[in-house]
This record gives structure tokens, C-alpha cells and sequence, in this order.
């Protein structure tokens, strides 16, 4: 099975998205990139829901969201159901996130970190498998409020 990854910036993380999507396809993965293709001002929110939605609606893609600090998009990307997002910017937190929260949209902030070290935790984060166990009901937790929440 491929590997997909659907990736969105805003202006502030458009270079940095530019680099991903390089290491990316690199390495094998399929990448959708869902835009802002320019350092021209834009609003994080549309595309971080473009991104997230897609996510949601097919369980074997995977998000990556970049903008100047990954905050607001990944406040954004909560708001989609079905989406675990996680604000990243160290290598031990990719491993986690993925790990425990079983997370599948991953945040950066382009003017946190650097081009290399968000290569870094993406690889993590993509090559990082859910444990399941405990965590599992955690995750189960989530969705059943979440379900309970948008009826």
C-alpha cells in the first residue's frame, strides 16, 4: 500500500512545505499538497480544514500542516472530526504523538524550526506505528465525545 500524505501551508510555511514535499516524494510518499503555492499572505484556516478533512475521510492518509508557529493550524485542524492533530517540534513528541495518540495530522512552525529538523520529525512521525494497548482506549474515548458531540 502507498503511503500518502496530504500537506497544506499558509505564506509563513509555504518554503518550508516546498522542502517537505521534496523529502517526500524523495522517499516514496504520495504527497497531495492542497496549497498555498506562494509566499502571498493567505489565511491558515481553509487550508488547514482542506487538509484535515481529506485526512478524515480516508484512514490511510496522513496530514502534515506548516505555518509560522503550527498553532493555528492545528487548532483548525481539531475542529474536523476524526482528526488527531499535534502540534510537533522535537523528535521525541513525534514519537509520542504517534505512538500514544495514535495522531494522523502533524503541525510545524515554519519560524520555530528548521527546513532540516522538520524533516526530521516528519520522518519520525510518518515511520512511527500506533501501539494500541491502553491507547487504544484513550483514542476510543476521543472519538465516542466526539461522535456524541456533532449528532
Amino acid at each position: 500500500m502507498e503511503s500518502i500524505v496530504v500537506i497544506g501551508s499558509d505564506h509563513a510555511g509555504f518554503t518550508m512545505k516546498q522542502e517537505l514535499i521534496e523529502k517526500l516524494k524523495e522517499n516514496g510518499f504520495v504527497v497531495e499538497d492542497k496549497g498555498t503555492y506562494s509566499e502571498e499572505s493567505t489565511d491558515f484556516s481553509p487550508i488547514a480544514q482542506m487538509v484535515a478533512e481529506t485526512v478524515a475521510a480516508d484512514e490511510r492518509k496522513r496530514g502534515i500542516l506548516v505555518c509560522g508557529t503550527g498553532i493555528g493550524m492545528s487548532i483548525m485542524a481539531n475542529k474536523i472530526p476524526g482528526i488527531r492533530a499535534a502540534l510537533v517540534h522535537d523528535l521525541f513528541s513525534a514519537k509520542a504523538t504517534r505512538e500514544h495518540n495514535n495522531t494522523n495530522v502533524l503541525c510545524m512552525g515554519a519560524r520555530i524550526i528548521s527546513p532540516a529538523m522538520s524533516w526530521e520529525i516528519a520522518s519520525v512521525w510518518l515511520h512511527t506505528d500506533f501501539l494500541g494497548g491502553k491507547h487504544a482506549k484513550r483514542i476510543q474515548y476521543i472519538a465516542d465525545y466526539e461522535e456524541n458531540k456533532t449528532k
